[in-house]
């Protein structure tokens, strides 16, 4: 791994003195009539990689356009490292940088003619443009492959050059929208390790957007479900699954009448229990008791049960019990 070369220093505040990287209140943002972000507030902290997790078209990429001053709120206010996102506008974009869902990188030029275009824009120069040039090809395992068009680069090395990009600023806060789709296992795997890295060693802070489950419970320190333009939870991947129980039980029951149900939701055991389409979900943090005492409700009541089974809760399974369907819809 490439060894991380100093920033010069920054005009204005020191960012690593701010304990908040992100603070956002009150959001709005509408195209036209159509709401797309309401009313967010966030904390995003220093050192943390935070994901929003939520379905295509919840309103991820709008939301991350705000944050990052591309697109203007209509309400609120937010600041970046201690900077007013409005009125710092300048600052802003010499601390943060955004990696886009859709690809940045010219096809026809190298990776490294690339580097060097993208070097001039952040107005990178001479020795330094070349130091931040090796580096970040190094840790997106370019070197070797520097010459290369970037039109003849697999989905995933082409993945690689865009954090690349995002990367040649040093920045305190890294905007990253969709970084892993179309990707393949070993450069997913890649991107995990480069977050990891770069928090671990620059103590930089990530903005992660995805709708992939799997990655936000394993790369993220908290996450916020998004749907429908609002943040509807937050918390560690841990805290959310709690909140609807680390396992669910499913009991097969043809017909449940309402007190039955009630008095299912009564039991100290149960943390949430639905009835639908002939199934009785019940979220228990302690399942076998809840099963036990699930089963002598049924009995006593005379409802009998065709069939039970347990599921380990994760963050899929919160998704779908805050918002009523599937992460990926």
């Amino acid at each position: 791994m490439a060894m991380i070369v100093e920033q010069a220093p920054r005009q204005g505040k020191s960012t690593d003195k701010v304990e908040n990287v992100i603070e956002a209140r009150e959001i709005y943002k509408s195209f036209g009539a159509f709401q797309v972000v309401k009313g967010v507030s966030l904390e995003v902290k220093a050192g943390e990689v935070f994901g929003l997790l939520g379905p295509n078209g919840a309103g991820k990429t709008t939301l991350i356009s705000v944050l990052t001053g591309i697109l203007t709120p209509d309400k609120g206010s937010a600041t970046m490292c201690g900077f007013d996102l409005v009125k710092d506008a300048r600052k802003v974009k010499d601390v943060i940088s955004l990696v886009p869902q859709d690809l940045t990188i010219y096809q026809e030029l190298s990776a490294l003619e690339n580097l060097k275009f993208f070097a001039r824009m952040y107005h990178l120069a001479g020795k330094l443009a070349k130091e931040r040039i090796d580096e970040v090809l190094e840790i997106a395992r370019l070197t070797d492959v520097a010459k290369k068009k970037a039109g003849t680069y697999s989905g995933g090395m082409k993945r690689r050059l865009n954090l690349a990009i995002g990367l040649l600023n040093h920045p305190r806060l890294l905007f990253l929208d969709e970084p892993t789709v179309g990707v393949d296992p070993q450069s997913r795997n890649h991107i995990f390790e480069c977050i990891r890295m770069l928090v671990r060693e620059r103590n930089m802070s990530v903005f992660y957007t995805t709708h992939y489950m799997e990655e936000a419970q394993t790369l993220c320190h908290r996450v916020a479900i998004y749907d429908h333009g609002q943040i509807i939870a937050l918390g560690t991947p841990q805290e959310l699954i709690q909140k609807i129980g680390a396992t669910r039980l499913t009991f097969s029951i043809e017909a449940l009448p309402e007190d039955v149900l009630e008095q299912v939701r009564e039991l100290a055991t149960v943390q949430q229990a639905d009835y639908s389409e002939q199934i009785l979900t019940v979220a228990a943090p302690a399942p076998y008791q809840a099963a036990r005492d699930v089963i002598g409700v049924l009995q006593q009541r005379d409802v009998p049960v065709t069939d039970m089974q347990t599921q380990e809760v994760n963050l899929e399974t919160v998704f779908l019990s805050l918002t009523g369907k599937a992460l990926r819809e």
